[in-house]
């Protein structure tokens, strides 16, 4: 098919335009072949007739369908104007910034913070494939990191665009997520510091540009070294081509490097003062650019940020302050003032201040740095000569100084970078980072420009044959020709540069020459290249520059500059100053071996795809170019040996405004970056099953696919070379699918107007027929109304009425008369029928009531005999209980009584000892009693003591007193200050005085009242003891009464004497009490003695020794009030203190012993009255148990004495039953005998007046009237005996029977009852010599009973835990068991342990028990079933150490055989909550399992599988998903994840998992079912449409359903499912107008603002018919939740856990039932 049949009308195209580079034109009429001009309508309405060369017509523009593709290679039409409106869709509409281009990710700088790169997206592009989510710089981190994985080959991923794209901060996500996915298990951390070198690279590397607020000034190729695990373990770093131009120069509203401005702002903290710096403002390489402040930058906590990073990396605050030193003497090296001294000289102070801090901070000679800065030495053959050089020249050296200290501190940086980020082991494989400049043209560009170009070429050529490799092996693997694809090689533009004799090795050249100069550079490459070389031009209108034609776009170079950059020379003189300096980093820099800077640490051997042309001549590796062609070289190889993955960064505007799109900036910059050359040399393939449309009924029905995607091609493309088919892939040339839309789109129309015909026609059908039928039915009633007008008239109506009145007449009469007749017969027969029914009832109620009196009869005999029977039965039953529980009385009683009998006897032995001990105490009282006598007697004598001592005190104060009266006289005489002082000073003493006595006679009164309440206590003590006696007396005569009683009672006497025994112990603790209080006595005593003493000699010796009239004549006026202040008044005043602490000391002593001594009596006396009560209680109890004795035991005997008339009785009853029975059988043989006897003499009766009367009847005949008489007369008679006989023997027999039968049935009864009482008796003697047999054999017959513990030994402990856990099979357990059997188990063997008291052996099984479940649960930390059995088992084992703890709370629901089973001596709360510890850990790694076996099958199962027939929508997809249009592979559906949920419900419910925590453990499933689909909808945009939303809906009724089934509704699984369901919903819903937008504000509350804004962003219509969501609406809708206030987060955590709770749940199953199986092999232990 030809190209220009796609011109037809409706058709749209794109043309250039000045402004938007392109705009979009529809064609209103189809183009003809050589037609000239094309009939355009533009999108504002304007005809147009656009011309065009029919070789060359104007784009075409794509379907609206594949607008904003993921993948630009999915677009129909490869073009500049596609590819630029589908960027300008999917960042302006959709805030969108990454879009895959074949093998390359294009990002667009959103100038804007996005929530899209938080740890939840990471973890959701882990593991996934890069075509199937939405394209992330994270999917082409994870792609490069799984191919790492799986091919075991190194990597690389190559990050490039021009400043201010976002290149510096791609590079760093890309290393975050390595080092997020990667991290290493050891604690060096590794990525950390990975991740740290990214800050202090930028500091000293990146500066504000006018494009870019953090421009990276330098190349950087970070190598991530893993290890065979696939973690991070090390990195290396190696830079290219650093701008060191502006460290001396920076442009207009430019920065210098960073690290400069945090310096400066951080000049005023201490560390940094010995610096000498200040603010940027202040030196001359920071304010060049008048711009030394970016806004939103705090240059001081980014300074905190670089030194944090230096410690982490390990570079200490030596190594930092000596970075800083450095950076701060280049600063002060630029502020160094150099004056000109006339046109050949130039000078600088030495007073110069920052002349003299540079020296200072590098330790340099200050004169030979003057010197040396302004001279310069010229070494000849000859001579050495010194020449002066101008200020411009000192100012050209000055910075190149500079310069060069700076690029060797970045250097050196770098270095020790590496070195901290080295790696003691192997290196297995890498991933390289390379954040490079993109390709650079400006109004001037220079050296710099034209090495960032020429590595751009480099890194082309480089793209360019790894994306041919790609597409030759897609080709080959497809089995097509690769001879087919054509692309671009820029090898003649490399060759150009660095060729022999190129442009570099001729700068080289030029650089060697002495005199060698721009202009003479530029000459020879005019001389060599032009009109030679077609990609090397000069400009026509300048002799100073030259262009290149580079991949990309033509590039000017002007040549000034290019010489002295590429040299980059330092005066030598300079350098050994700079070596011969004593700081030891700056002369490190200029030594002659200089250690090699950022090795390459990779040992994996590379080589060139082609070999490096390298120069003969040696001096030429010492210039710029030479150094940056070797390294580039050197990184080439190095990509060469990896597999690259591209990032390419757009600038979308230069003012850095959010997502503003600049058109033209935009496709210079794709020009520049190889988007389009990837695009076009890119194939594509399609899934067939987007047109099976276009396929007919007959091609359908093919069974081979590929035979019919080859039937419907040549079908619908004539020309053969369009299409291409490979082994499962259609490959399609530029334009085709296009067509194929175009026709799809065609029969759509086609269709859809068929549709809207036949409905349209159905419409009016039924319209029609509906107003047909209401016009016949206004018809009908129209003729109807006219017609009954027309017929009626007065006389019509008369006789209408007249006839209707004698109908109504004769139909009256007619209908009476039938009714008559109806009645009577009915009358007739019901009367027959209630007589017949009458008489029936009447019959059956007669025999009703005959029937009842029968049964009246029949039943009171039956109640009768039934009565009979139970009352005897009755009466054999309680017999037997009566004399068995009479049994088991009479035992206990004599048991009881032998009991009594031993504690009277042991009470009797022990009352003895009571009263031994009672007149001890007795003794004891009197005795201390007067013991208190004794202590009252010497505290009176205490008393008259100090009484006698304070009078005497008194005197000696009285004579003190006058003594200082004289004195005081005497001073008088001399002074009157004093005796002002005298007086005082006799003041205090006085009242000192008076508040001693007043406190002595408080003390005495306090003593008294101490001693009176004492007394009163000791009175209360004697009316006690008098008590206590009195009732001894009484306890002694009853215990005199009942000494014969209590024979019995030893036992318990001899637990009494334990406690007697403590009293002789409170004797000896009274007896240390009172020596205790004798010896303090004593003490006090003596001590008091010798105070007195001591206070009596010191005042002696004091009235004694001193001549007052001596030391007055001899002292001065100062001596005398010294000696007032320290003389004999003051001693005296002194001792009075002493003694009445004294006294006080002694009276508080004696107080508290008394106390003591009163609390301990009081003590003895209440423990004494304690066990009189006790004693009397008991001798209480016991007379009550003998007088129960006594009764019981006369009760007994007597008992006992009815036994053997018992006997007796049943011996006679057993004789008359054998007597009536030998009556009975007397009598019934005599009745038979008589009756027997009778029945004979009838016979004969009978038999002889037979006879008679036949002989009478014959005499008649024959005799004579005589004879004939007497014979009748004889024959009278004979009949009369027989008939009297006959009645007399009837009576005799009636009334002999009936006698005989009551006499049976009384003996009948009489034998009844007496066999009952033989029966009870007999019951009663077997009972009685049971017993006797028991109680002779003392061997007691019981049934053995559990009580639920299991007997094991400490050996046995192991084996336990060997064959109960860790042998233990789920699967062998759950089968007709009862769930949790081996934690009842365990705790049967904690109970025994309880049971033995035994806290060692309790602990050792707890422990073991405990280890042994984490040991399993840490050896199956993968396997399900065994996490959920051992989850159930320590839930249930936990449960029932609370449930029989003890503890009310858990007892509630406790039977009492339950409460009996409670643990006794231990509590067990610790383990409880470490067992609690352990289940919460067990139950989050069955979710972990859980999460990591179903989520594998969510994303398939709930997004991509579509079960729902109809709702496909494939589009046409890109490179990176090519998916095969034949191939049909299996993959996971939603019956996958309904068939896990079952699998993990039934397992949990075998092994016993409780429901509520099967209910939280579903919940926690069906939240991460939801978090993980809803987060692979926010990063798939293919998945984003309405037909989608039905699916996703129609899956979550699939798990809804599956909650019903299961009975799981209360789970709350169900609303976890409500993000997603609303997000189905919002894919689902109308969004056009306002109501759309509120009805969306108002369902979607469980979606944040961010995520709404993102799935309308995403909405993606699936065909021609649907609309998009237009930004207006969407800003609608965020503007509308602005004021909700929620979490501006875009992702859910699928990782997080809701808190599990673990109810109480007692069990119901009893411990004594519980069998253990022989297969636990348990058969060392033992139920007990």
């Amino acid at each position: 098919m030809a190209l220009a049949e796609l011109y037809t009308q409706y058709n749209r195209v794109w043309i250039p335009d000045n402004e938007e580079v392109w705009q979009s034109a529809e064609i209103t009429k189809d183009y003809k072949a050589g037609d000239h001009f094309l009939h355009v309508q533009l999108e504002d309405g304007t005809e147009l007739n656009y011309p065009v060369d029919p070789a060359a017509l104007p784009p075409l523009r794509n379907p609206d369908i594949l607008v904003g593709e993921n993948d630009l290679t999915a677009l129909s039409y490869l073009h500049e104007p596609a590819v630029l409106h589908n960027l300008k869709v999917r960042f302006v509409e959709s805030k969108l910034i990454y879009t895959y281009s074949g093998i390359i990710l294009v990002a667009i700088n959103p100038y804007k913070q996005l929530p899209i790169y938080g740890d939840a997206i990471i973890h959701a592009y882990s593991g996934q494939n890069v075509g199937d989510m939405d394209p992330h710089i994270f999917a082409v981190a994870e792609e490069a990191y799984k191919q790492m994985a799986r091919n075991n080959k190194n990597q690389s991923i190559i990050v490039s665009g021009e400043s201010g794209a976002g290149k510096t901060v791609s590079a760093r996500y890309t290393m975050r997520y390595f080092a997020t996915v990667s991290k290493s298990s050891s604690n060096a951390h590794v990525e950390d510091k990975v991740l740290a070198s990214n800050p202090i690279t930028e500091a000293v590397g990146n500066a504000k540009t006018t494009r870019n607020d953090n421009s990276s000034r330098f190349g950087k190729y970070t190598e991530i070294s893993f290890d065979k695990s696939y973690q991070i373990i090390g990195a290396n770093m190696r830079t290219y081509l650093l701008e060191k131009s502006r460290v001396v120069f920076q442009s207009e509203n430019e920065r210098n490097y960073h690290i400069f401005y945090q310096l400066c702002a951080s000049a005023m903290q201490p560390e940094f003062k010995h610096l000498k710096l200040g603010s940027a403002e202040e030196f001359n390489y920071t304010r060049m650019g008048n711009s030394t402040v970016i806004e939103g930058v705090d240059d001081r906590a980014n300074m905190l940020e670089t030194q944090k990073t230096f410690a982490l990396l390990g570079l200490k605050e030596d190594f930092q302050m000596d970075v800083f030193k450095m950076l701060a003497a280049i600063l002060h090296l630029g502020n160094m003032e150099i004056t000109a001294v006339g046109d050949e000289r130039s000078s600088i102070s030495l007073k110069d201040e920052h002349l003299n801090i540079f020296c200072e901070l590098l330790d340099l000679n200050c004169d030979k740095m003057v010197q040396w800065l302004c001279h310069r030495k010229i070494v000849t053959t000859s001579e050495t000569v010194i020449k002066p050089m101008t200020r411009s020249q000192a100012v050209n050296a000055r910075d190149a100084l500079a310069k060069k200290i700076y690029s060797h501190l970045f250097d050196f940086i770098v270095e020790r970078i590496n070195q901290a980020l080295q790696f003691p082991g192997k290196q297995h494989t890498f991933i390289g980072v390379l954040d490079i400049y993109g390709f650079e043209t400006f109004d001037v560009n220079s050296f710099e420009q034209f090495c960032i170009n020429y590595a751009n070429e480099k890194l082309q050529q480089q793209f360019n044959l790894h994306v041919f490799k790609l597409e030759q092996e897609e080709y080959m693997k497809e089995d097509i020709p690769w001879t087919l694809i054509d692309f671009y090689d820029n090898q003649t533009v490399i060759d150009l540069i660095e060729a022999k004799m190129g442009i570099l090795e001729l700068l080289d050249e030029e650089c060697l020459l002495p005199h060698g100069t721009d202009e003479n550079w530029l000459q020879k490459l005019y001389n060599n290249f032009v009109n030679k070389n077609t990609l090397f031009e000069k400009p026509r209108m300048s002799n100073t520059s030259f262009i290149i034609q580079h991949f990309a776009d033509k590039v000017e170079y002007k040549c000034e500059g290019f010489l002295e950059k590429n040299r980059d020379t330092v005066h030598e003189v300079l350098i050994e100053i700079l070596k011969e300096s004593k700081f030891h980093l700056c002369a490190n820099f200029f030594q002659d071996n200089p250690v090699s800077i950022s090795p390459f640490s990779s040992t994996i051997n590379i080589k060139s795809a082609r070999p490096v042309l390298k120069s003969p001549n040696k001096h030429l590796r010492t210039t710029v170019g030479s150094k940056f062609r070797s390294s580039l070289s050197l990184l080439m190889v190095t990509l060469n040996a990896t597999t690259p993955h591209y990032v390419r960064c757009i600038k979308p505007n230069d003012e850095k405004l959010p997502f503003e799109f600049d058109s033209k900036r935009v496709t210079q910059q794709l020009r520049a970056c190889g988007v389009l050359e990837t695009i076009r040399i890119s194939a594509q393939s399609y899934p067939s099953s987007r047109y099976r449309i276009l396929m007919t009924q007959q091609e359908l029905s093919i069974n081979d696919k590929k035979q019919i995607c080859k039937i419907v091609l040549q079908r619908l493309i004539q020309d053969r070379n369009q299409y291409q088919f490979g082994r499962t892939k259609i490959f399609f040339r530029a334009g085709q699918v296009a067509y194929l839309e175009k026709l799809r789109s065609d029969k759509l129309r086609h269709a859809c107007i068929m549709i809207q015909k036949s409905v349209r026609g159905w419409l009016q059908r039924k319209k029609f027929l509906q107003i047909k039928q209401a016009a016949l039915v206004i018809q009908q009633y129209l003729r109807g109304q006219r017609t009954v007008r027309q017929a009626i008239t007065a006389r019509t109506l008369k006789q209408a009425w007249a006839a209707i009145t004698i109908q109504k007449y004769c139909r009256g009469y007619l209908v009476r008369r039938l009714c008559q007749l109806i009645r009577v017969a009915a009358v007739t027969i019901q009367a027959y029928t209630r007589g017949f029914l009458a008489r029936k009832k009447y019959q059956k109620m007669l025999e009703e009531h005959k029937a009842v009196i029968l049964q009246k009869y029949a039943r009171a005999w039956l109640a009768r005999r039934r009565f009979q029977n139970i009352r005897r039965f009755v009466l054999n039953i309680q017999l037997s209980y009566r004399v068995q529980q009479l049994q088991k009385r009479i035992e206990e009683k004599n048991r009881e009584n032998h009991g009594l009998l031993e504690r009277l006897t042991s009470l009797a032995s022990t009352h003895v000892s009571d009263m031994d001990t009672i007149q001890k105490l007795e003794t004891d009282l009197e005795k201390l009693t007067a013991q208190k006598r004794m202590h009252e007697e010497k505290g009176k004598k205490y008393k008259e003591d100090s009484e006698q001592k304070m009078l005497k005190l008194e005197n000696q104060n009285k004579e003190l007193k006058e003594q200082k009266e004289t004195l005081e006289i005497k001073l008088q005489e001399k002074t009157e200050e004093m005796k002002e002082k005298m007086d005082d000073l006799t003041k205090q003493l006085f009242n000192d005085v008076r508040r001693e006595e007043n406190q002595r006679m408080i003390l005495e009164k306090n003593f008294q009242n101490q001693k009176q309440d004492y007394e009163k206590e000791i009175e209360m003590l004697k009316g006690e003891i008098k008590v206590l006696r009195e009732e001894k007396t009484q306890l002694q005569d009853q215990i005199q009464q009942e000494i014969v009683i209590q024979d019995g009672l030893k036992m318990e006497v001899g637990q009494l004497t334990k406690q007697a025994q403590k009293i002789p112990e409170l004797q000896k603790e009274i007896e240390l009490l009172q020596t205790q209080k004798l010896d303090v006595e004593k003490q006090a005593q003596t001590q008091k003695r010798e105070l007195r003493e001591k206070m009596s000699e010191v005042t002696k010796q004091l009235l004694e020794s001193y001549d007052f009239e001596d030391v007055r004549s001899r002292l001065s006026t100062e001596d005398l009030e010294h000696l007032n202040e320290d003389g004999e008044l003051w001693f005296a005043y002194e001792g009075l203190k002493k003694a009445t602490r004294v006294l006080e000391s002694h009276f508080q002593s004696q107080k508290e012993i008394y106390e003591k001594e009163i609390e301990g009596l009081n003590f003895k006396v209440e423990h004494l009255s304690q066990d009189i009560n006790h004693l009397q209680k008991l001798f209480r109890e016991e007379n009550d148990i003998n007088d129960g004795i006594r009764l019981e035991v006369s009760r007994l005997t007597s008992e006992n004495m009815v036994i053997p008339d018992l006997k007796n009785q049943v011996s006679e009853l057993e004789n008359q039953k054998l007597d009536l029975e030998n009556r009975l059988q007397e009598q019934t043989i005599k009745l038979k005998e008589m009756s027997n006897r009778l029945h004979y003499e009838l016979e004969g009766d009978r038999a002889q007046r037979q006879t008679n009367e036949a002989q009478n009847e014959t005499d008649v005949k024959e005799k004579e009237r005589l004879k004939d008489t007497n014979q009748d007369v004889e024959g009278l008679s004979d009949g009369l005996v027989p008939d009297e006989t006959q009645d007399e023997v009837k009576s005799k027999i009636k009334q002999e029977t009936a006698r005989l039968t009551v006499e049976n049935m009384d003996l009948e009864e009489k034998l009844d009852m007496k066999d009952r009482i033989i029966k009870k008796l007999e019951d009663q003697i077997k009972t009685l010599t049971k017993t006797i047999e028991k109680t002779e054999a003392h061997v007691p017959a019981l049934s053995k009973e559990y009580i639920g513990m299991m007997e094991y030994k400490k050996e046995d402990e192991e084996r336990i835990v060997q064959n109960l856990i860790l042998d233990l099979k789920p699967r062998g357990v759950v089968v007709n068991m009862i769930p949790g059997l081996p934690a009842h188990i365990l705790f049967m063997c904690v109970r025994y342990a309880d049971y033995l008291n035994d806290a060692d052996m309790l602990k050792s099984f707890m422990n073991v028990t405990i280890d042994g479940i984490k040991e399993v649960v840490k050896e199956h930390s993968e396997d399900f079933e065994m996490l959920s059995f051992w989850l159930s088992n320590t839930y249930y084992f936990l449960n029932c150490l609370k449930q029989y703890s003890g503890e009310e709370e858990f007892m509630k629901c406790n039977t009492p055989r339950q409460n009996r089973n409670c643990l006794k001596h231990f509590d067990l709360s610790e383990y409880r909550q470490i067992l609690s510890d352990l289940a919460i850990r067990i139950y989050h790694q069955l979710i972990v399992v859980m999460e990591t076996n179903i989520q594998p099958m969510i994303v398939p199962g709930m997004l991509e599988y579509e079960s729902l027939q109809g709702i496909s929508g494939l589009k046409p997809t890109g490179f990176r998903k090519r998916s095969s249009s034949i191939d049909d592979t299996d993959t996971y559906t939603m019956a996958s994840i309904l068939q896990q949920l079952s699998y993990f419900y039934s397992t949990m419910c075998q092994n016993g998992l409780d429901s509520e925590l099967l209910k939280q453990a579903v919940k926690q499933l069906f939240f991460q079912i939801g978090a993980i689909t809803l987060n692979s909808l926010f990063l798939r945009k293919d998945m984003c449409s309405c037909r989608k939303g039905m699916q996703i809906r129609c899956n979550i009724s699939y798990l809804e359903e599956w909650l019903k089934d299961k009975n799981l509704q209360g789970s709350n699984a169900k609303e976890t499912l409500e993000p997603l369901s609303q997000a189905a919903w919002l894919l689902q819903v109308k969004k056009i107008t306002d109501d759309d937008a509120k009805e969306i504000c108002e369902h979607c509350t469980s979606l944040s603002t961010v995520q709404i804004v993102k799935i309308l962003n995403l909405y993606t219509p699936i065909d021609d018919f649907e609309k998009r969501v237009t930004p207006s609406f969407v800003r609608k809708v965020q503007a509308m939740l602005n004021n909700r206030e929620d979490v501006p987060q875009l992702m859910l955590d699928s990782k997080y856990l809701f808190q599990v709770t673990f109810p109480f749940t007692p069990s119901p199953h009893a411990l004594e039932m519980i069998q253990v199986p022989s297969s636990f092999k348990l058969g060392f232990l033992t139920r007990v």
